[in-house]
């Protein structure tokens, strides 16, 4: 998340932060513990966090009918994800996908939720499918997803610090108050140096063949990549204002929901799902 205006310093040692901290430290060793074993337990791993995300969604967004709509998701959703371990052809995953945004456009029209419902779908999608995609592919491997990880994490930390001790200029205060422009170039920085020295470190270890990719393009990529992070996060800031939610739910103590942990991912997510479909069609 970008930065956070100062408050009172007493805050830092709040309930509420011990609570984020301690539960972010579960999480983040439950990711890569995946990431380490990778094949199913990385894929379970992203396909729960998608179906409770697009429930978070629906939920938000008051789509109705809600069981159904999240039925269509997950089955959709879980079909996908054994196309992709199975290797499945990819036709049949265009498939899948393609009638479950047909059930969910099948809505009366005069329904305003239609969008939305294709929107839980798509984005559950992308969520789901890319990491393990990334760990899968033997020219990126584990290296892949664990980049995404230390961009998109140290933008999130970085920024909540450097925000706090600084403060500063708001960021966007019509959509999100709290968030500052030192928050905001803090994590920017982080990200940069998070993510290229990840990647200098894999290369020094043989992670990946793609550890060898230009390390300045590296530098430009993470500093893309946690622009991105940040509108994420701006955009679902806007987005549950406009919905009148402080949190798009409650499944992660002292975070909210999936959709708040994974706003910024999301985002970055999208950026490396496109790669991965420039690399197909350049094959």
């Amino acid at each position: 998340m970008a930065g956070e205006a100062a408050p009172p310093r007493k805050a830092f040692g709040s309930r509420e932060l011990g609570l984020r901290v301690l539960s972010g430290i579960v999480l983040a060793a439950l990711v890569v513990s995946g990431l380490v074993l990778g094949g199913w337990a990385f894929a379970g791993i992203w396909l729960a966090a998608a179906i409770v995300g697009a429930g978070e969604w629906i939920g938000m967004s008051r789509t109705l009918p809600r069981r159904a709509l999240l039925g269509t998701v997950a089955v959709t959703l879980a079909a996908l994800t054994i196309c992709l371990e199975r290797e499945v052809a990819l036709p049949v995953g265009l498939a899948i996908l393609a009638g479950g945004s047909a059930l969910c456009l099948a809505l009366p029209r005069d329904n305003p939720g239609r969008l939305r419902a294709l929107g839980a779908l798509l984005g559950g999608a992308v969520i789901a499918l890319v990491p393990p995609a990334l760990r899968d592919a033997p020219e990126i491997g584990i290296l892949g997803p664990a980049w995404m990880f230390a961009v998109v994490w140290s933008t999130d930390i970085v920024a909540y610090f450097t925000g706090r001790t600084f403060g500063g200029p708001k960021l966007m205060p019509a959509v999100s108050p709290k968030k500052t422009w030192s928050g905001a170039l803090g994590g920017l920085a982080g990200a940069v140096v998070a993510g290229t020295a990840l990647v200098a470190l894999a290369r020094q270890q043989g992670w990946s063949p793609l550890a060898d990719t230009n390390l300045a393009l590296v530098a430009l990529v993470s500093a893309v990549s946690s622009v991105l992070s940040q509108a994420g996060d701006l955009l679902e800031s806007a987005l549950k204002r406009h919905y009148g939610v402080k949190d798009s739910g409650r499944s992660i103590p002292g975070h909210g929901g999936v959709m708040d942990r994974l706003d910024g991912f999301f985002a970055v997510a999208l950026l490396a799902g496109l790669f991965l479909v420039a690399r197909r069609l350049a094959a």
